[in-house]
C-alpha cells in the first residue's frame, strides 16, 4: 500500500516539473533542472515510506516519474496548440 502510494506521489509531483520543462530550450539549465529537482524530493519520500533500496522498486519508480514528466509536457502542449 505505501510502496503504491509513493509511486502515485512520484508521478504526481512529476506533473508540474514536465508541465515546465516543455516551455524551457532543450538542455539548458532550467530543462535540466526541471528533470533533477523531483530526484531529491523522492529520495526523501522513499525513506520516509521506508521503502530502501530494493532493486524491484526502480523500474516502476522509474516509470512513475517518466509518465509524470511525460504527461506533463503533453498537457502543455496541447494548451499550446488550443
Amino acid at each position: 500500500m505505501t510502496f503504491t502510494l509513493l509511486l502515485l506521489i512520484t508521478f504526481l509531483i512529476n506533473l508540474p516539473f514536465g508541465y515546465y520543462r516543455v516551455t524551457q530550450k532543450r538542455f539548458s539549465i532550467k530543462w535540466f533542472l526541471a528533470i533533477h529537482i523531483p530526484i531529491p524530493i523522492i529520495i526523501l519520500l522513499r525513506y520516509y515510506f521506508n521503502i530502501g533500496s530494493e532493486w524491484c522498486t526502480y523500474p516502476l519508480m522509474i516509470t512513475a516519474f517518466f509518465s509524470g514528466q511525460y504527461l506533463g509536457s503533453w498537457f502543455r502542449t496541447r494548451l499550446l496548440q488550443s
